[in-house]
């Protein structure tokens, strides 16, 4: 079954930051920690929409997408399967959240 997220109406139209101390409520990590990866874990397929917000930074893509691998159990060859991110309006939004999976490595907390 897949779930459709779009960051700008499920979440913000302006995604800041990386961590919960840039912004307690729309960081990178909020969003990994509080929609992606609960909706990874419940879906067999999810479909991100990062079209529609002001902007977004590469720090919060790395947090949110990368942060799946470092600290959320995934696996880059998970996320490739479960995983489709769409940016039609910026697709350097689609390289850096790629990039930060692709290149990410777990983490003991």
């Amino acid at each position: 079954m897949l779930h459709k997220v779009s960051l700008a109406q499920d979440f913000s139209l302006e995604p800041y930051g990386r961590f919960r101390r840039d912004d307690p409520l729309y960081s990178g990590e909020v969003f990994r920690e509080e929609v992606l990866a609960p909706k990874l874990r419940e879906f067999e397929k999810v479909e991100v929409n990062l079209d529609g917000t002001f902007g977004i930074l590469p720090s919060f893509l790395d947090e949110a997408f990368g942060g799946l691998v470092r600290y959320e159990g995934f696996s880059s060859e998970q996320l490739h399967l479960k995983l489709t991110i769409i940016s039609d309006e910026d697709p350097t939004y689609f390289d850096d959240a790629w990039n930060a999976i692709d290149t990410s490595s777990p983490v003991e907390r």
